[in-house]
């Protein structure tokens, strides 16, 4: 078999604003347009490695190639498959999701197989090329490539399909039916076997069929294969089969944990191995020249047989994996095997001599437990700490997935083996809370964690990957008589210099990050009367600490307390400060330090926002009724919060609105989310994955319409993919960011809100004080004498004929007047825009064209517009616009400062006229009308706003 090549591979009492929901069910057309993404589109997933289907491995030897065979690894993720390179453990490329779960993975040169549900399905380049289909209905279980055929077992074991899959057409060649009694669970092709095929049953038997002729050559027995004992007469189903280096021997693996090295020319067998700790998952023969046989169990542990000494057991590894391993394979012609895991890994181990033990060489691991708790780590939304139920703490990449790591807790490997207990054992128990800052990452540890049941707080360093220098135990800074208890929260400042923590026995204490010492104690004193259950005696205990927060200065230590107080503290006296009670328990609480906002998770599943300056409740939002919130998240810009709830949903509420602009469900759970702090990405953790989902946010690729939905407008929709199918096509889940057009009901701010109001014309006010003023700003401005032209000769003087010498200056003076004379004609005989549009109005009454190139002339040239205004039509037709601009009340200011230019320089003709006198009249008239209506409007807000002072 090949692997393709590189160019082959695709790389309170107060009123308070609560959420505003509305009673009217939408119709069926917003139903439907809700039912996609609006604000959240699926992007990708991270730290999905492998699950518990075995991987396929691929060597390729080029010519003249000096690096040795390029391996490429083969891993099943679902629904979906991962192609890795050997060497450095790269992703290449994700194939596309299928409908059914992948039961098995194969490759044939640059192709790669899968079989999902009833198909079994061919890709090339991650495109899908081929695809056949199990006539008999039932499910498809494994396959293998037999030359030109495809080989498939189904699932129920009774039947074997044959396709051949040589043309772009397959066909289906042969079904072979098994006869009743054995159940086929895996196939093998023999080394020189031509057309065979050796199956193996769930019931410990195996046969050898010839896939031409469609018949059974021969049939091996259990009592062959598998040593029966009296006590155990039932024999043991067949779990692996592998091909030994040596033609016609087999390795056969059963699921009690015995081994038969088998010799199916000579119909016996060869030796017998017994693996204790769980039953056999894979065998594979190392193939570089030492006789080693590697087996691997579903307990993890992995096994290596010196098959010169007749089976001896060469090395145990306990705990290579933390879970079942999948499979195992060694590199053919090198000393390395490569296994994979249930826990989500691929490792490789090298074996130095033909006698030492393997160390891990290269790995690819994910949580094998799904996340619970995910922060952003910085501020460039590149990297992610993830805490997850096995106990580990890791850095994921969320740009590529070879920088991510798991924090280490030290050399446990030995401790694990010397006291004969499992790796993960020994590790901290799960992380409850996270904090960090990246102030001081460089200089000293930076991440703060809390641990179940544990009283301790644990710093840990990114950058060296590791477990940090302190490890602080709550019990020793309390008081000896104290009551013990856990540590619920942490939090570390801004500068990075401390770190605080808080109990379930309501102590807060704070250390210098540095040098670990003990800096403050933080009391929060006796319970609030205010609280339902103030008047009944209650114990210390009973106020625990769900919460803390520090602001960006370092002046105030915000705490929540589980009985629904808002707890603040001066940073530098550790006095209490402040209480703010509120009318539910408090769970947890998130500060935007940049804002002063905090967001307080309650039990009545309400988050309420409370401004950390004024100390009051400003916002109170309403996360539905059928399920508790679990997480929420700020926005980088402080204008969202995005929760997570029991109810599977992920909901986005505006702040300063208080209304909720986006509500989707997901079909798991999510435990946990975060914002990047680019704003680009949302990510969030699921209850049912050991993946990282990341959703990308439309409003920083498109233009959103931000309107209110309701609780029973959600959308339904699916988890983001591994990746995209192949390069050109990942981009389709940001193709997706454009899929709405403008919004319907996207708010744009009218020309007039009221026909009763009056609006202005939101110019500066300076522009039109200088309309006003223009005469003074001028005569201010005035030079105070012409410029002078610089007496300067030209090169060559113009004479006039004659004997004497006389210059032709005078002659070109004059002529520049004459042509200066024409054009001054030409002009007034022409009509301005100015006129044209006042012209217009008096035929059409398009009122809203002249006042809107009033409103983009510069002051002087409005000034020049009206004094070109000679006529007596002229006049009659501007103060007739002034009528109408007044009685549309718009452009009041506007309006006012025209008049009174206007009236100033043609005063003296408007009164001389009579034919004016009346429009003169009309206009005093509704000028009064107006500046009254306006007086009393000012003189109504003016005495609200002094009542409203004199109140507060």
């Amino acid at each position: 078999m090949a692997a393709p090549t590189e160019s082959d591979v695709l790389d309170d009492n107060r009123p308070r604003k609560k959420t505003r929901t509305s009673s009217k069910r939408k119709s069926t057309k917003s139903t439907q347009r809700a039912a996609e993404p609006r604000l959240f589109a699926p992007f990708r997933a991270l730290g999905l490695i492998t699950n518990e289907i075995p991987f396929y491995v691929q060597t390729r030897s080029h010519k003249g190639a000096t690096d040795g065979p390029r391996v490429h690894i083969l891993t099943c993720l679902g629904k979906s498959w991962a192609l890795w390179e050997g060497g450095k453990m790269t992703l290449l490329f994700v194939g596309p999701e299928v409908e059914d779960p992948i039961s098995c993975v194969a490759m044939d040169s640059d192709a790669v197989w899968c079989a999902s549900g009833l198909h079994a399905i061919k890709y090339h380049r991650g495109k899908e090329v081929l695809r056949v289909t199990n006539p008999l209905g039932s499910a498809l279980s494994s396959l293998i490539l037999f030359g030109s055929h495809l080989l498939v077992l189904t699932e129920d074991g009774t039947h074997m399909l044959i396709w051949d899959v040589s043309g772009l057409s397959p066909s289906l060649f042969a079904t072979i039916n098994f006869d009743i009694g054995f159940t086929a669970v895996r196939m093998l092709h023999p080394a020189t076997y031509l057309n065979k095929v050796l199956v193996a049953s769930r019931e410990g038997q195996m046969q050898l069929w010839n896939i031409r002729t469609q018949t059974c050559i021969h049939t091996i027995s259990t009592s062959t294969l598998l040593t029966l004992s009296s006590s155990s007469p039932l024999s043991s189903p067949i779990v692996a089969l592998a091909q030994s280096p040596a033609i016609d021997v087999v390795g056969v693996g059963f699921m009690s944990g015995e081994i038969s090295v088998y010799d199916i020319r000579a119909d016996e067998r060869l030796m017998r191995m017994y693996m204790e700790g769980g039953g056999i998952r894979a065998l594979s023969f190392r193939s570089d020249g030492n006789p080693v046989l590697a087996s691997v169990s579903s307990l993890g542990h992995l096994a290596l047989w010196d098959l010169n000494a007749g089976g001896r057991l060469l090395h145990l590894v306990r705990g290579a994996h933390d879970g079942g391993i999948t499979n195992a394979e060694w590199v053919p012609g090198q000393p390395v095997l490569i296994t994979s895991g249930e826990d989500n890994s691929v490792k490789q181990w090298l074996f130095d001599s033909p006698t030492a033990a393997p160390r891990l060489l290269k790995a690819r691991a994910g949580h094998h437990a799904p996340p619970h708790l995910i922060r952003y780590y910085g501020e460039d939304g590149k990297q992610l700490l993830t805490a997850s139920a096995d106990r580990s703490l890791r850095y994921t990449s969320v740009v590529r997935d070879s920088r991510s790591f798991e924090l280490s807790q030290g050399s446990l490997s030995r401790k694990a083996i010397t006291l004969s207990k499992s790796l993960s054992s020994l590790k901290f128990p799960p992380v409850t809370s996270i904090s960090f800052s990246t102030t001081r990452s460089k200089d000293w540890d930076d991440v703060l964690t809390a641990h179940v049941d544990e009283p301790l707080v644990c710093s840990w360093s990114v950058l060296n990957k590791r477990l940090g220098e302190h490890t602080w135990n709550y019990h020793e800074s309390s008081k000896r008589n104290a009551r013990s208890g856990t540590v619920k929260c942490v939090c570390v400042t801004e500068c990075g210099n401390f770190g605080i923590a808080g109990s379930s026995t309501g102590e807060i204490h704070m250390w210098n990050m540095q040098s670990g010492i003990k800096r403050k104690a933080f009391k929060l004193g006796p319970c609030p009367p205010e609280l339902p259950g103030a008047k009944v005696e209650t114990k210390k205990g009973d106020r625990a600490i769900t919460g803390l927060a520090t602001d960006a200065l370092n002046r105030v230590v915000i705490a929540s307390t589980q009985d629904g107080t808002i707890n603040f503290f001066d940073f530098h006296t550790a006095k209490l400060q402040h209480t703010l009670t509120l009318c539910a328990p408090v769970s947890s609480i998130n500060l935007h330090r940049s804002s002063g906002l905090l967001a307080a998770i309650c039990d009545d599943m309400t988050v309420r926002v409370i401004d950390i300056e004024t100390r009051r409740v400003v916002r109170e939002l309403v996360c539905g009724s059928k399920g508790r919130i679990l997480d929420i998240a700020f926005s980088p810009d402080s204008r969202w919060i995005v929760t997570t709830s029991l109810d599977s949903t992920i909901r986005t509420f505006d702040i300063p609105t208080s209304r909720l602009i986006d509500a989707f469900r997901v079909p798991s759970m999510a435990t946990s989310i975060a914002f990047s702090p680019t704003g680009d990405f949302l990510a969030t953790a699921h209850v049912d994955s050991v993946g990282v989902f990341l959703w990308a946010n439309r409003a920083q690729f498109a233009e959103v319409g931000f309107r209110s939905v309701s609780e029973e407008d959600l959308a339904e929709v699916s988890m983001p993919l591994m990746q995209g199918e192949v390069e050109d096509e990942n981009l389709e889940a940001l193709t997706a960011l454009t899929m709405e057009d403008k919004p319907v009901d996207v708010f744009s701010t009218p020309p007039q809100l009221d026909g009763d109001l009056v609006t202005l014309t939101l110019l500066p006010r300076s522009r039109w004080q200088t309309l006003l003023n223009l005469e003074v700003i001028e005569q201010r401005n005035k030079p105070k004498e012409p410029p002078k032209k610089p007496e300067q000769a030209p090169f060559f003087l113009p004479t006039l004929p004659g004997v004497e010498h006389r210059f032709a200056i005078d002659q070109k003076q004059s002529d520049t007047t004459d042509k200066k004379t024409r054009f001054d004609k030409a002009m007034a005989k022409s009509k301005s825009i100015f006129q044209k549009k006042l012209a217009e109005l008096d035929q059409k009454g398009q009122q809203n064209d002249l006042f809107d190139y009033i409103k983009s002339l510069s002051p002087a040239a409005i000034d020049v517009e009206l004094r070109s205004l000679v006529t007596l039509d002229h006049h009659r037709q501007f103060l007739r616009a002034l009528k109408q601009r007044l009685l549309s009340h718009r452009d009041f200011e506007g309006i006012q400062t025209l008049q009174n230019v206007f009236l100033r320089l043609h005063g003296d003709v408007l009164v001389e006229n009579v034919e004016l006198q009346l429009e003169l009249k009309e206009l005093l008239e509704l000028q009064k009308k107006e500046s009254a209506r306006i007086l009393e409007l000012l003189s109504s807000s003016l005495g609200t706003l002094a009542f409203v002072r004199e109140t507060m």
